[in-house]
């Protein structure tokens, strides 16, 4: 699979800039239920905090729901991105004080859990090889939103 940078990634997930987190999606492998993204923490970011010169570790978990959000598209055929929920996670533990400055992380997620519209997640945030952050992201994407407002 050929990786997919910022560009991309504005087809990919139904964010507008300066929303979408992550930087590029590395892999997406249907059979295996795996996808890897990364993220590089640069002063631009939405949620860069100059006083701590870095984004809080809580940001981890939206770094993971749009992890994702890649995969949900390619489970969906590549079509245009349906709006999907978080519904939360279990066991959300960081070890990180925060994602530092000029640090890249890679982000994996493995679907673990489907039930119709409902999927579970685990999900772990890596800095080299180091896991630095996992979790179980519980997720909800309806057939239709019509009806929800």
């Amino acid at each position: 699979m050929n990786k997919y940078k910022r560009t991309d990634l504005d087809k990919i997930l139904p964010h507008d800039y300066p929303m979408i987190l992550i930087d590029e999606l590395l892999d997406v492998d249907l059979s295996n239920n795996t996808v890897k993204t990364a993220v590089k923490i640069t002063k631009n970011k939405i949620f860069y905090d100059e006083s701590i010169e870095g984004i809080s570790p809580i940001v981890g978990i939206e770094f993971m729901a749009q992890t994702i959000g890649c995969y949900a598209y390619f489970q969906n055929g590549e079509q245009r991105p349906k709006i999907g929920y978080l519904l939360g996670s279990r066991g959300y533990k960081c070890t990180l004080e925060k994602f530092e400055k000029d640090k890249t992380y890679t982000i994996e997620a493995k679907r673990v859990f489907a039930d119709n519209e409902l999927v579970s997640f685990e999900c772990f945030i890596y800095n080299d090889s180091m896991e630095c952050a996992r979790a179980t992201v519980n997720v909800y994407q309806p057939q239709s939103t019509e009806n929800i407002i």
